[in-house]
């Protein structure tokens, strides 16, 4: 089978099969210490966390302020759900340490570029684009603890725009960026714009399967780096503060957004349209590959995000858009870009990388 007709056919399924299976609870099992203790052991052994004595009793007390956080959001009439996901004894601030990246404060160092802004008019883009039907997405990664989201977002951008230009969707590496981009600081944060000039620069990004993610920072390793199958020509941003420019750039390919996803409600996303409090201090790169609307008119993002296919819908959230803040909801519009691939054509073959998808 063609490898792309083989993603849709995966992509449709889990479509069809619904959300990854969550860990459930109900308002009995808050009614005690003894219940909730029993929650928790049952909620590690679902989620297969290990922790000693110690930790454990340390880690309780922060899993039931989450577990009451849960149950209290659920209760309300909210267009989105939470559940207890794998961080569900993290503390919010434990969580942002961890899976953020850093980006206000790397944009004070490095103001945001001003580039050309290609796309046309907003009457001409479709009412609805999903550039995972359209054999434009990899399967969801996961960065795990490492503040690599801004190569996750890159790659993810470079991804799409591949396939878009040459009808090959190739998982490409992210442990590249992470080691051999030195204007970036691999888990310790970094800026997308930087990683995509490495990728002009060097010719182009290896294969995932060539220099595989290994969630920490390392030396890089020049004799992987030096087997690029995708180059791209460079890239543009996209206007700040403006949804519409946002969406018309989301029209035509996977676009690199930046969010403020220090929130206790994104941390324990499940499913929705999430319309939930959140602010601007940008801190978690992720990448827009559509928009649409729901039955009842609320529009919304598709957003790709880098912590595994537990979290949210299958490792996506959809996110409120036009919203009246100009900056859109979590600042999804104040700092995105894209990268240019003017030519078809890859340095190399590329069946290796095609082989893990």
């Amino acid at each position: 089978m063609d490898i792309n007709k083989f993603v849709l056919v995966l992509l449709s399924a889990s479509l069809v099969l619904g959300l990854v299976q969550c860990f459930e609870f109900h308002e009995s099992d808050l009614a005690s210490e003894e219940s909730l203790w029993d929650l928790y052991e049952r909620w590690r052994a679902h989620h297969t966390i290990s922790r000693d004595l110690v930790e454990k009793e340390r880690r309780f007390n922060v899993f039931k302020t989450n577990v009451h956080h849960v149950h209290k959001v659920n209760k309300m009439d909210k267009p989105y759900k939470l559940k207890l996901n794998t961080y569900a004894d993290m503390t919010n601030h434990e969580f942002r340490a961890s899976y953020g990246s850093k980006i206000a404060h790397h944009r004070m160092f490095h103001p945001r570029p001003v580039t050309e802004f290609m796309h046309g008019k907003i009457e001409d883009i479709p009412a609805s684009v999903d550039w995972r039907t359209k054999g434009a997405v990899t399967p969801v990664k996961n960065q795990r603890n490492c503040g690599s989201c801004w190569a996750f977002s890159t790659i993810a951008s470079v991804e799409g725009i591949n396939q878009i230009k040459t009808k090959q969707l190739l998982s490409l590496s992210e442990q590249e960026l992470v080691d051999c981009d030195h204007d970036n600081y691999g888990c310790d944060g970094g800026l997308v714009e930087h990683a995509f000039s490495y990728i002009k620069k060097s010719g182009g990004v290896v294969a995932e399967t060539t220099y595989p993610y290994e969630a920490k920072n390392d030396i890089c390793n020049s004799a992987k780096a030096n087997a690029p199958v995708v180059k791209i020509d460079g890239y543009e941003v996209v206007p700040e503060n403006d949804e519409n420019a946002l969406l018309k750039a989301v029209a035509n390919q996977p676009v690199s957004v930046a969010i403020d996803a220090s929130g206790s409600d994104l941390q324990f996303y499940s499913e929705g349209v999430f319309s939930g409090e959140c602010g601007t201090d940008l801190d978690h790169a992720v990448t827009a590959v559509g928009y649409g609307t729901t039955q009842d008119g609320t529009k919304y993002w598709i957003v790709k995000n880098s912590w595994g296919p537990g979290w949210g819908e299958k490792g996506y959230i959809r996110m409120q858009r036009g919203v009246d803040a100009k900056e859109g909801l979590c600042g999804i519009a104040m700092d995105a870009c894209y990268p240019t691939k003017l030519s078809s054509d890859n340095p190399h073959t590329a069946e290796s990388a095609k082989d893990e998808l």
